[in-house]
């Protein structure tokens, strides 16, 4: 059975493009709304990602709403926690695809990496 984790040297989840995602405010409360739209720059990044070493730049301090856990996804999208996993990896397959393209490295290496045993 597939299950999701995050890879590094991604970062598709960071690109925070609003217009990618016209139905914010059905899943975020008005101030996390204001937050997400202060974390967005210029060029639809957020602001906290490092595009040189691809990474989170406050990845221990990053909001609720980037974090891939069952309280958050219940509370935003209403999934039950049993159907995180799934959720959490179809959500990311498709903003992979979407920011890097369906053919990337970087799809390649998140389906081999949900498709390989949990890391512990």
């Amino acid at each position: 059975m597939a299950h999701w984790q995050c890879i590094q040297s991604c970062g598709a989840c960071c690109q925070l493009n609003p217009s990618d995602r016209p139905d914010l405010e059905n899943y975020l409360t008005p101030e996390e709304l204001a937050h997400y739209l202060s974390l967005v720059g210029d060029d639809g990044w957020c602001i906290n990602f490092d595009h040189e070493q691809r990474r989170c730049t406050i990845y221990e301090t990053r909001p609720d709403f980037c974090r891939v856990q069952p309280d958050t996804f219940s509370r935003m999208f209403g999934i039950d926690p049993a159907d995180l996993n799934e959720f959490a990896i179809d959500c990311c397959e498709q903003q992979i695809a979407g920011v890097y393209g369906n053919q990337s490295e970087e799809l390649d290496r998140f389906i081999a990496a949900v498709d390989s045993p949990p890391q512990t």
